[in-house]
């Protein structure tokens, strides 16, 4: 009699096992939802909470396991702060440097690399600076202006020779339509510094001109201190008038878009006070103005009373009325200015705006007139103006 076969239920439980496996992968337990997922870690520099963040740097902003979406940055005074993404999504940059003793607040969102959306917010403070420097724009925002005005700003406190490539290319001019020309560093007739952009050529009639200085942030040197803030502004090109002085015939002759519309009489300077020569940018106007001759090294020799003042040079040159002068048109026998009838002043002053130019010619003054004395951009060669540049070095 045989014995029945002995059963091993060991076999069946692998079976048992696979099955619970697959039960387990059916019920989706191990999976995860985006809730539980890790955020992109944004870093914000300078740091959060800084309240004397370190000058002349920019802001940067980098996401850690995803990309940047989007980022906002303003200051305290509610200025934006303009930057760049880079093409990849995980960073982004300013395109200036913090500015002193300002407070900013950054606002990012970004997205994880597994699609999880995440906002933050930062603020900081930068340190105060030692010394500001500002600067005057001319001519004015909004301003209608010749087409011989050259961009001119003038600054505070000098400009360190090492700082001003960097200076000269935080501004940035716009024109429409497209005019070429070039930055040069002046010395003002005040004794400051000073930077002029001049076209290569006049302006066309109705550019209009745009100025972008991002500035904030910027070290001009340990005299000048530290730019607290940009500077932007815009200027549109009127009529082309301008006038031509011949000195022997003692004669201005007005052009409108290079057409003669005028001559008028006067007298130049003497041949011991002779007019200064070249093409003179009309700087000011004042429709009365008293003539003192200690302005001009001439002590007290005078002090007269004239209209329709028509400013050029810083030193002295002008166009004026000249009521005393009985030999008006006949000799050239002033110190140095054009001078006319009131009549004929008027003319002159009514025809020719700031900005516009007035060309001297053959004159015996064999002086040419430094750049700094008035908005004597004209006085140079493009060639010679173009080496003023800091970038041409």
């Amino acid at each position: 009699m045989h014995a029945a076969p002995r059963r091993h239920p060991a076999r069946f439980i692998p079976a048992l096992v696979a099955a619970a496996g697959l039960l387990t992968a059916c019920g989706g337990g191990a999976t995860s939802s985006k809730a539980d997922q890790p955020a992109a870690k944004v870093t914000v520099t300078p740091a959060a909470g800084n309240k004397s963040a370190k000058l002349g740097s920019a802001i940067s902003v980098r996401a850690d396991g995803g990309k940047l979406t989007s980022v906002e940055v303003k200051d305290d005074k509610g200025g934006k702060v303009t930057g760049r993404l880079a093409g990849d999504g995980t960073s982004w940059t300013s395109d200036g440097k913090v500015g002193p003793g300002t407070t900013y607040t950054v606002r990012t969102k970004a997205k994880s690399t597994q699609g999880k959306e995440s906002s933050s917010t930062s603020v900081f403070t930068t340190e105060q600076a030692d010394k500001v420097n500002k600067l005057t724009n001319t001519p004015g925002g909004g301003q209608t202006v010749g087409t011989g005005m050259p961009i001119s700003i003038l600054f505070d406190h000098p400009i360190a020779k090492d700082r001003r490539a960097e200076i000269e290319k935080a501004l940035k001019v716009t024109t429409q339509p497209k005019v070429t020309g070039a930055w040069g560093w002046v010395k003002d007739y005040s004794g400051k510094d000073r930077i002029d952009w001049r076209p290569k050529d006049y302006w066309p009639t109705g550019t209009k001109v745009s100025v972008n200085g991002a500035l904030s942030g910027i070290d001009s040197g340990a005299e000048g201190g530290w730019f607290a803030r940009d500077y932007n502004f815009g200027f549109s090109i009127g009529a082309d008038h301008k006038a031509v002085i011949d000195v022997p015939s003692h004669t201005l002759t007005m052009y409108e878009n290079g057409k003669n519309v005028g001559t008028i009489t006067g007298s130049a300077g003497s041949p011991q006070d002779p007019t200064r020569g070249g093409v003179h940018t009309v700087r000011s106007k004042n429709a009365a103005e008293t003539m003192d001759s200690a302005t001009i090294g001439h002590g007290s020799e005078w002090m007269l009373d004239s209209k329709w003042v028509t400013h050029l040079t810083a030193s002295g040159t002008f166009l004026h009325s000249a009521p005393w002068n009985k030999s008006i048109g006949v000799v050239n026998n002033s110190h140095g200015c054009f001078g006319m009838t009131t009549s004929d002043a008027k003319k002159a002053y009514d025809f020719l705006t700031i900005g516009s130019t007035v060309e001297v010619k053959n004159t015996s003054n064999p002086n040419k007139t430094d750049v700094g004395n008035g908005l004597e951009v004209w006085q140079e060669s493009w060639p010679q103006w173009q080496q003023r540049s800091a970038l041409h070095r």
